[in-house]
C-alpha cells in the first residue's frame, strides 16, 4: 500500500505480525467468494488471505504498494497474480465480481481517491467487502506515541501519522457519494494479543510505526519504544502479553448494477 515512508519487513509481518491475516479470515467469509468470480484483494501483504481467497475456486489477484511483501506473496504463492500497485491510483483490464481489503485501508491517506479506483474497478452489481482501523484504532499506543515524540523529541507527531482511522459516518459517507450502497458497517473493539510477551508492542512498533521515526538512529527508536511501551503497560499488558486495543470498522457495500 501507499505508505508515506512505511518500511514493510515481510519476514516480520509473517512471523510475528501473524495476527493480521489470522483475525483477517473472517472477513474472508464475510466476502463468500464463488467459483470462478474474479477478485481483487486490495492491500494484500504477503498473500496469506488472498490464498484463502483462491481456495473457493475464485480467480483472485493480490495487489500491494510494498514490493518486498508482493515478492514474499509471489515466492509463497505461485500459482496466484500479485501486482504491485498504489490502492490511490490504480486502473485494471479486469472488471472485478468482487474486491476485498483486509487491514490495508487505514494507510490511506486519500480515502476518496482509493474508493472511486475501487468503484472503477467493479463490475455494475459487484461488491466491497473490506476492514481497517477505525476511529480510535490503537488510540493508547497512539497517544503514547505523540506525547514522547513531542514532549521528548519536539517532533511534531501529527504530521508524521500515517493513518486514517475514520468513523463509520465519515467513511459510509465517502462511500455513498461515489455511488456505493451500503449494505453493512460496523464498528468494534478488537483487542489483540501480541507474540513474543514482553516484546510483543516492540513488534508492534517496528512493523507499523516507522514513519515516526524515520530519521531517528537505533537507539532513539528503541528509547521511544521504551517509554511507548512504559506508559501503554498499565493499559495494554497483561497475563504476560500486551493486547493491543485495536478498533475495526468492517464494511460491506455494493456498486448498483444499473
Amino acid at each position: 500500500m501507499k505508505t508515506d515512508g512505511q518500511v514493510w519487513n515481510a519476514e516480520l509481518y509473517d512471523n510475528k505480525l501473524g495476527f493480521v491475516s489470522d483475525y483477517g479470515k473472517g472477513v474472508v467469509e464475510l466476502l463468500n467468494a464463488q467459483p470462478g468470480e474474479h477478485i481483487l484483494d486490495v492491500g494484500c501483504g504477503t498473500g496469506e488471505l488472498t490464498n484463502e481467497i483462491a481456495k473457493s475456486g475464485a480467480i483472485v489477484s493480490g495487489m500491494d504498494m510494498s514490493e518486498e511483501m508482493i515478492e514474499k506473496a509471489r515466492a509463497k504463492y505461485a500459482n496466484i497474480q500479485f501486482q504491485t500497485g498504489d490502492a490511490e491510483q490504480f486502473t485494471t483490464n479486469t472488471a472485478y465480481d468482487a474486491i476485498f481489503s483486509n487491514a490495508a485501508l487505514h494507510w490511506i491517506k486519500k480515502p476518496e481517491k482509493a474508493i472511486a479506483c475501487m468503484w472503477n474497478a467493479l463490475k455494475p452489481g459487484g461488491r466491497l467487502v473490506v476492514e481497517f482501523g477505525g476511529h480510535r484504532n490503537v488510540g493508547t499506543v497512539v497517544s503514547a506515541l505523540y506525547r514522547h515524540l513531542v514532549n521528548d523529541y519536539g517532533v511534531d507527531a501529527e504530521a508524521r501519522n500515517p493513518w486514517y482511522f475514520p468513523s463509520i459516518a465519515s467513511y459510509t459517507s465517502l462511500l455513498e457519494n461515489q455511488g456505493f450502497d451500503v449494505l453493512h458497517a460496523a464498528l468494534f473493539e478488537r483487542p489483540t494479543k501480541m507474540e513474543d510477551g514482553e516484546k510483543g508492542l516492540a513488534h508492534w512498533l517496528n512493523g507499523f510505526a516507522n514513519t515516526f521515526v524515520a530519521d531517528f538512529s537505533a537507539e532513539q527508536k528503541e528509547e521511544l519504544f521504551d517509554k511507548v511501551a512504559g506508559s501503554a503497560r498499565g493499559q495494554l499488558f497483561r497475563d504476560g502479553a500486551w493486547y493491543v486495543d485495536y478498533k475495526r470498522l468492517r464494511v460491506i457495500a455494493s456498486k448498483p448494477s444499473h
